[in-house]
């Protein structure tokens, strides 16, 4: 299986990076193909709405997600999806990267899908909000949702390191 990992954190070595390293090593071990995209890290934008794309590219943008991104998560039979919880919502690397999906919206359709979060808040209701936006991105782009890890309580590198949410991670990636 082809697998593109989209993390959309801005600290290399925090949280939810920890969960795409640990769903990576598992996904390779299992023998997959892995290519991981560092939102934070690389020269992306916003979509401006010009809608020169008509939806199904390119786009007129030819930053890292139009030439780095985009073909990959084209080929890619699960698109992975990996953020910190901010405000309860999704960090603003990886919103700009979903709304640039509009430039392939039917070339990204009925793929399969994961989604991984971690927040400091553990309180019952700290994910509702980013599951339920996720669960309406499913069904939106008719996702196969292969499961989603809700990582709360892992404020820091070494709160998510002492969780059971590393090995879930390292577990979905190795039983696909």
């Amino acid at each position: 299986m082809k697998i593109a990992v989209i993390s959309a954190s801005p600290h290399k070595n925090g949280t939810s990076a920890l969960l795409a390293d640990r769903f990576i090593a598992g996904a390779e071990e299992a023998g997959h193909s892995v290519f991981r995209f560092n939102a934070a890290f690389e020269d992306i934008h916003p979509c401006m709405a010009c809608d020169a794309c008509g939806m199904n590219g390119p786009c007129v943008q030819k930053d890292a997600i139009e030439t780095k991104l985009m073909p990959r998560m084209l080929e890619a039979d699960l698109l992975t999806l990996v953020t910190p919880l901010y405000y309860y919502g999704m960090s603003s690397q990886l919103k700009m990267v979903i709304d640039r999906f509009y430039s392939r919206t039917e070339s990204l359709h009925r793929k399969k899908s994961l989604f991984m979060v971690t927040s400091w808040n553990s309180a019952d209701w700290t994910m509702t909000a980013i599951a339920e936006h996720y669960k309406t991105l499913v069904r939106y782009m008719e996702w196969q949702d292969v499961g989603a890890v809700y990582a709360t309580g892992c404020g820091y590198r070494e709160a998510a390191e002492r969780s059971e949410f590393p090995e879930y991670a390292w577990s979905i990636g190795k039983g696909l």
